[in-house]
Formats: structure tokens, C-alpha cells, sequence
């Protein structure tokens, strides 16, 4: 039974964004706590830093779908005319801390690492240290909805925009890697692509799923779980059913997996 080995590998899970769609993430972290999987490092990008975020804090499954329930994704008073975005980032600060005591990395249970985009250098940094929360906002503010967030003077939004599978801070120290991919796509007709809004969110997705397909494989396994292309990235109505085939595909990939040869991408 493999499951019974990982515990001494030191394990480590990569989270990818995918916005609503990440909730399966809250479903894979479920399925693995009921076989006595516990991830010691997690590393996280957008929507995947914040539920590794919420884990690595001891929050449980029902707690991290309360958060996300609980926060707007847009508030009218959070609008803003003054800054690159059409909300303010740093608004949804207090709704972090109601769930982060302290806004501090070292004070987590787990090894927690972080990825935002670094505007101005074009480049992807990764955070694991020092303050919590503003990388956090960061990794998750995705233009031209949510204005970057600014961090030793520098501005930073989400962390897909470089790099949407963060497994790089874990290759020199897990020896299992789990992966959880929600960036799912899907074919779309010639007459989809309607106006430039329509336009701007596929090109951004296909910017996503680009820069991550090569390291999807560098993981031990791999979890894709099938029909999260149908909810929308900010549609928080698909909350519940993100989490559901989450847990869904997770628990009977899991459960294949342990009683099989193979290793791998989870299907």
C-alpha cells in the first residue's frame, strides 16, 4: 500500500490558480487528510496560495470554503479610480486576517511558499518569510480586476502570469511532490470570442495553461480533475461544485492509485 510510505518522504503539494475553479483544491486536501495524508510543504500561486495559506494555518476543508464564501469577490465601495485595477487589493485585507491571527509565515504549521509577479522586473518571486498577507493579496490580484499590490516598493499581482504550477521551492525538498492542476481548458467555437473582454480572458487563459505544461510532469502525482472548465474563474456560485469534483476525482484517484503499479498523473 503506497500510501503507507509517503509519510516518510516529506511530502509536498503544489496548488496552481484557476480562481473559483481552485476550490478543488479545498476537495483534494479533504481526500487526502481522510487517508492520513499531510502535505509538510506547500507551495501556491493565486487561488492556490491562499488555500495552501489556510492549510499551512491548521484551517480545516469546511472553515476554507467558509472563507472564500464569506469574502467578496467585488464590493462597490471597494471600486477604485485612482489605480491600475477596477478594485482595491488591499481592501480584502481585513477579511484575511479574520483567519490569520498573525500576518507572519513563521507562525505557520507548514512551509508555506508563495508566488507573485513582480510588475516592474517581469519577473515571478516567490515569498516564504516575513509578512503574510500583502503576498498573498498579491499572488491572487489578477488584472486588470484587482490592482497590484505593493510590496518594498515594488508592485506585484498574481503569480500566474509567470508561473501558474509553482513547483520550483519544492524540488530540493520533498521527496513526493503532489500536484493539483484546476487550470483546466476547453475548445471553444468560432463565434465565442465575441468582444474584447471575451478575448482578453481567453488569451489569459492560454497564457496560464502555456506556462505550466512541461512541470506538470516533474510531480510524483498529478491530480487534473475533468469538468472545472465549466465554472468561471470569479463565478462564486461554482464554489461548492469546484469543491465537489475535487473531492470526487481526488478520493477515487487516491484510492487507484494505492492499489495499483502506476505513478503518475492521477486521471
Amino acid at each position: 500500500m503506497k500510501l503507507q510510505y509517503l509519510e516518510e518522504k516529506g511530502i509536498g503539494l503544489v496548488l496552481s490558480g484557476g480562481g473559483v475553479k481552485g476550490m478543488a483544491h479545498i476537495g483534494l486536501l479533504k481526500a487526502l487528510h481522510e487517508r492520513g495524508i499531510y502535505p509538510e510543504f506547500v507551495s501556491g500561486v493565486s487561488a492556490g496560495a491562499i488555500v495552501g495559506a489556510l492549510y499551512a494555518n491548521g484551517i480545516g476543508s469546511s472553515d476554507m470554503l467558509d472563507f472564500f464564501k464569506e469574502t467578496p469577490l467585488f464590493k462597490y465601495n471597494f471600486f477604485t479610480f485612482n489605480k491600475p485595477g477596477l478594485f482595491d487589493t488591499e481592501k480584502y485585507h481585513s477579511f484575511f486576517s479574520k483567519y490569520f491571527e498573525k500576518d507572519t509565515f513563521n507562525t505557520l504549521e507548514k512551509s508555506l511558499f508563495v508566488t507573485a509577479t513582480d510588475l516592474q522586473s517581469g519577473v515571478a518571486k516567490v515569498f516564504s518569510s516575513g509578512e503574510l498577507l500583502r503576498p498573498l493579496l498579491a499572488s491572487a490580484a489578477l488584472p486588470p480586476v484587482f490592482n497590484p499590490v505593493t510590496i518594498d516598493g515594488r508592485l506585484y499581482a498574481d503569480g500566474g502570469i509567470m508561473n501558474n504550477f509553482p513547483i520550483e521551492p519544492l524540488l530540493n525538498k520533498a521527496g513526493f511532490i503532489i500536484g493539483c492542476y484546476t487550470s483546466g481548458m476547453k475548445v471553444v467555437g468560432n463565434g465565442v470570442l465575441k468582444n474584447p473582454i471575451q478575448l482578453a480572458n481567453r488569451t489569459n487563459q492560454l497564457m496560464l495553461h502555456a506556462n505550466s505544461m512541461e512541470k506538470l510532469y516533474a510531480t510524483d502525482l498529478l491530480f487534473r480533475p475533468a469538468g472545472l472548465e465549466h465554472i468561471g474563474v470569479l463565478d462564486k456560485k461554482g464554489i461548492d461544485k469546484a469543491f465537489v469534483i475535487g473531492y470526487d476525482h481526488a478520493s477515487r484517484c487516491l484510492d487507484d492509485w494505492n492499489s495499483s503499479d502506476k505513478i503518475g498523473i492521477a486521471d
